[in-house]
C-alpha cells in the first residue's frame, strides 16, 4: 500500500494516524506540491493531483476522510473507529462533515488570510471561534468526541486543532479541548514524535517560503 503524502498536510496526518492505529505499514512516497514533476507523477493516479493519494494493488483513493473510511473497512480488526451502529455512526458522520465543513475549513481559512492579507479578520476570526465554541460543546458530552471510545473523528478533529500551531492560536478558554487532546494524542504511543515530525516539517516549510506567520 503507498500513500502519496506530506507530513506537513492535516489530511495526510489524519491519514498516517488511522494507519498507525490499524498497524498497517505503508510505503509512503512524499509528494511537494511545490514541484511540477510530483506533481506529474500525483496526476498519473488522481486528476486532482491532491495529497493524501492513496494506492492499494492498482486500486487508487483520495481525500482523506475515504482513504480512512477504507482502510477501517478493509483492514481493521473491529469497528471501534467506525462503528456499524448505525446511531453511533451517524455521529461520527456528523462529527466528520463538521470537521471538514466548518471546523478544518475556518482554520485554513484564517491561516490563507493571515498568509495574505497580513492579518485575520474578525468576521474569519468570528466563525472560526464559533466552530472551536462548538467543538468544545463536543468533546464534553462524551468521554471522546462521537462515542466513549477513539473514532475516525477523534483524529481528523485532531488533526484540525493541532493545526491552530500555525497561527499560535490561544486555546485557553477551552479547557475540554485542550484535556481532549491530551487523551486522544495519548492513544498513540509514538505521537510525540510524530507531532515533532510535523513541527519540523512545517517550520520548514514556513521559512522556505517566506511566510509572515510564527510557528
Amino acid at each position: 500500500m503507498e500513500l502519496y503524502s506530506d507530513i506537513i498536510s492535516p489530511p495526510c496526518q489524519n491519514v498516517l494516524l488511522v494507519a498507525k492505529k490499524l498497524g498497517i505499514s505503508l510505503n509512503v512516497k512524499r509528494s511537494d506540491l511545490d514541484d511540477a514533476a510530483d506533481v506529474a507523477a500525483l496526476t498519473k493516479l488522481n486528476p486532482q493531483h491532491t495529497i493524501p493519494t492513496f494506492v492499494d494493488d492498482g486500486h487508487v483513493i483520495w481525500e482523506s476522510y475515504a482513504i480512512a473510511i477504507y482502510l477501517v473497512e478493509n483492514y481493521g480488526k473491529d469497528d471501534k473507529l467506525y462503528p456499524k451502529d448505525p446511531k453511533v455512526r451517524s455521529v461520527v458522520n456528523q462529527r466528520l462533515f463538521f470537521d471538514i465543513g466548518t471546523l478544518y475549513k475556518n482554520v485554513l481559512a484564517c491561516i490563507d488570510a493571515k498568509i495574505d492579507e497580513k492579518k485575520v479578520p474578525e468576521k474569519v476570526q468570528g466563525k472560526l471561534q464559533a466552530a472551536l465554541d462548538l467543538t468544545e460543546q463536543f468533546v464534553t458530552e462524551r468521554s471522546f468526541i462521537a462515542a466513549d471510545h477513539l473514532t475516525l473523528a477523534d483524529i481528523f478533529v485532531l488533526g484540525s486543532i493541532t493545526t491552530l500551531e500555525w497561527l499560535k492560536y490561544d486555546l485557553e478558554r477551552y479547557p475540554g479541548i485542550r484535556g481532549w487532546v491530551k487523551k486522544v494524542s495519548a492513544e498513540f504511543s509514538d505521537y510525540d514524535d510524530f507531532h515533532k515530525e510535523i513541527r519540523e516539517g512545517t517550520k520548514k516549510y514556513i521559512a522556505a517560503h517566506a511566510l509572515d506567520l510564527e510557528y
